[in-house]
């Protein structure tokens, strides 16, 4: 199993929780790829992913993935597996948390990929969020605030990493 991990950081945080989910996963597993040294249309040529965004100031794209975002209507994602992290503060940004974790997710669903690890949304203290599924009781991805929640990153990593091994080993058994 190869996964494909892409993110874009600003201040090296987004950059960090990839190089630990590489860690977690195994570095013969995971390739980290910074999309502002490569080019997004990459995406395509994997078919197991993990992608990394990160909301700045009031629900905005972190600029990385800004500058690349309407390359992301022409990449086809049917039949890629395809799970979701990103970095937001509940606390200073607390009406718009994960908001660029939600519209990432809307990008991925609208060009046909396959999400996995959907994220309880429970101990984290927010108002609203473009990241919550339907029923409100998840992220559509794992959910970091390494501002005010510094301490729980790392096991929310570990769990999640486990939670999308077992869906990634699950779609492939069938």
């Amino acid at each position: 199993m190869k996964i494909a991990l892409f993110y874009g950081s600003t201040t090296c945080y987004t950059e960090i929780a990839a190089e630990r989910i590489q860690a977690e996963l195994g570095k013969d597993t995971v390739t980290l790829f910074n999309i502002k040294d490569t080019p997004l249309s990459t995406i395509a040529e994997h078919d197991i992913l993990i992608l990394g965004i990160s909301t700045w100031d009031y629900g905005e794209i972190q600029e990385d993935w800004e500058s690349h975002w309407p390359e992301i209507a022409n990449i086809d994602l049917e039949g890629k597996i395809v799970a979701l992290y990103g970095m937001g503060d509940q606390i200073g940004y607390t009406d718009w948390f994960q908001d660029a974790l939600g519209m990432l997710h809307e990008q991925v669903i609208a060009q046909g990929g396959y999400v996995i690890g959907y994220w309880p949304n429970q101990g984290y203290e927010f108002a609203v969020s473009k990241a919550l599924t339907e029923d409100e009781q998840h992220f559509v991805g794992l959910a970091l605030d390494e501002d005010n929640q510094y301490d729980a990153s790392e096991e929310r990593i570990k769990l999640w990493c486990e939670q999308i091994s077992t869906e990634i080993a699950d779609i492939l058994s069938d």
